[in-house]
Formats: structure tokens, C-alpha cells, sequence
């Protein structure tokens, strides 16, 4: 932010103060999921709403969701650089699946420690920035790996229509959402409930329990337009793992299987992702059929908006 300075009313909301000054701060939610809103307090401190949103060891170094801040004393704040705080990855490969379905793989500059089902943003010229989750299986994957739906129009979506091999984009640190494996479910049953490109992190996180050797059923059930746009890769992982069950289930039918959904056991593991509705439709009708609430990990998408 240089030495700028100006007054903004008491309470006034961090991210509408620094827009509003032309510091053009991405966001995506407005919720404190989606983390591209990312600012460091040097001096001063806002009221924070979602104090958990980050790791303890971010929050020390002082950094804060400006979406989630609100201004009540003088306040010292630098906006992220992702030239500077993240690290430059250029395309390796992208590719359409499906047609609408954008797998975009990236060789970042420097190893990337992260986890299958982790989020990380993505940062294009010009300051177009948008989370998305990670397709892409640590230690087995040399690339990182996203599945962007580019059926409808946004900032980034644009941008990345006419990315080409060997284009650069930064990259943000990867955080965590709801959706992991955990090596405890080792023997249980799990079902995946996927919508569209919800399957990207449900991808990653299917490969890593084969890879761990998941001894329980798996299920997985992909809601999509027409085909599924990984079918064929899902195809081969049913050949060859025998505990692996795939559904494909068309849009139209969605809301139909929906609320046909029944639990394998009362020790089945359930993870959701896709857009809110779908996972709060699933959510619902599985806690009715007495899945417990501890055993539900979900992950929903963020809508497109003009902050993306």
C-alpha cells in the first residue's frame, strides 16, 4: 500500500475500505473460506470475526481475512503479493474435458507440501485471483493438478481460457477445507458425493486412500452434466480396485437420487462437495437417515461474483 492514508467511518468493513480505495483486493465469499482476500496488520489490529479461518502460525505473522475485519482503531495494512508472499508455477498442461471442464496442471518453482482435498488460489495478471481445490495426489503427481468449470463467465475462468503451455500464474499457500483422509476410516465404508468439478478434491482424496490401501467399501457418486469428465480415469480405478463402486448420475436425475441416498452402515464416512444447494440437500438427507454429523465432511463451491 506504499504510504497511502486515508479515514474510513469506525466499524467500516476492511475489504469494502481498501476496494474502495483502489487497493483492489480480490475475494471470492465474503465468508472467510475462500482466503483471497489476504492482508498483513503491521501496526494495529481490526476486530476479527473468524479469528480460526487462519493457521495460529499465519495469524502471528499477522496476517488477517479483510473480509472478515472490521476497523476500529488506526490500522497499518499491506495487501498480499503474490509475487512476493506466493511462488510463480507455469502450465504444463492444459487440456478439456467434457468440454467444459478445464484440467489445468501446473509445475510450481519450488516443492509445494500440501495434502489431497486442500484448496490453494490461484493468481493471473492484473490481480484475478480464485481459489480452487486440488485435484492432484502429493508424492504421486508431479504437477499440481485443478479442474476449473469454465461453462460459465468469470474473471479468472476468462483468463484461463487462453492460458497455453508454458504461461506462468502465482500461487497462494494451500489450506485446508473439510475434505481429507483420514488413515483411521482404514476399515470403514466411505461414500463420495461429488457435483461437476466438486469431484476434483474427491479425486485426490479417492486416490489417496487406495494408496493407503483403504480396506472398507468405497462409493462414489458423481452428479454431471451429461458424461462425468474423468469417466474413463474412474473407470480404470473400479478395474482395479474391487472395493471401488462408481455412480454417474445425470443432472436432471439429481434431485430424484438425492433423496434416495441410504447409508451403508452407521460407521460410514460421507464427503460432500459441489455447489451449496447439492451439498446441503445430501447433508440433509443423510442426517435423516442417521448418519451422524461427526461423520459428514463437506466442502461447498463459491459462487462467481464481480471480486473473482
Amino acid at each position: 500500500m506504499g504510504e497511502d492514508s486515508w479515514t474510513v467511518p469506525d466499524g467500516s468493513n476492511l475489504l469494502d475500505a481498501l476496494n474502495a480505495a483502489g487497493k483492489s483486493v480480490p475475494f471470492s465469499c465474503r465468508a472467510g473460506s475462500c482466503q483471497v482476500c489476504l492482508v498483513r496488520c503491521v501496526q494495529g489490529q481490526p476486530l476479527d470475526a473468524r479469528p480460526d479461518a487462519l493457521d495460529p502460525a499465519r495469524r502471528l505473522q499477522g496476517w488477517r481475512l479483510a473480509c472478515q475485519c472490521t476497523v476500529n482503531e488506526d490500522l497499518y495494512v499491506k495487501t498480499f503479493s503474490p509475487t512476493h508472499e506466493g511462488q510463480s508455477a507455469h502450465v504444463v498442461e492444459a487440456d478439456w474435458l467434457a468440454g467444459q471442464v478445464l484440467r489445468l496442471r501446473l509445475m510450481p518453482e519450488r516443492p509445494l507440501r500440501y495434502q489431497a482435498g486442500q484448496h490453494l488460489s490461484l493468481w493471473g495478471a492484473g490481480g484475478i485471483a480464485r481459489p480452487y481445490s486440488l485435484a492432484s495426489l502429493p508424492g504421486a503427481d508431479p504437477w499440481l493438478e485443478f479442474h476449473l468449470d469454465c461453462s460459465r463467465c468469470g474473471a479468472f475462468c476468462d483468463l484461463a481460457r487462453s492460458l497455453r503451455t508454458g504461461d506462468s500464474l502465482s500461487l497462494g499457500q494451500p489450506f485446508a477445507g473439510a475434505l481429507h483422509y483420514d488413515p483411521q476410516w482404514q476399515e470403514r465404508p466411505l461414500l463420495l458425493l461429488a457435483a461437476g468439478t466438486g469431484l476434483a478434491p474427491l479425486w485426490g482424496v479417492l486416490r489417496e486412500a487406495l494408496r493407503q490401501g483403504h480396506a472398507g467399501p468405497i462409493r462414489l457418486l458423481h452428479f454431471c452434466r451429461g458424461v462425468s469428465y474423468l469417466q474413463g480415469p474412474l473407470q480404470m480405478l473400479v478395474e482395479r480396485h474391487g472395493n471401488l463402486t462408481v455412480e454417474l448420475i445425470a443432472s436432471e436425475q439429481a434431485r430424484a437420487r438425492i433423496q434416495t441416498l441410504e447409508t451403508a452402515s452407521r460407521q460410514e464416512v460421507v464427503l460432500i462437495c459441489g455447489a451449496e444447494a447439492f451439498v446441503g440437500d445430501c447433508a440433509k438427507r443423510l442426517f435423516m437417515t442417521g448418519v451422524p454429523r461427526g461423520q459428514v465432511f463437506s466442502d461447498s463451491f463459491l459462487s462467481q461474483s464481480a471480486g473473482t
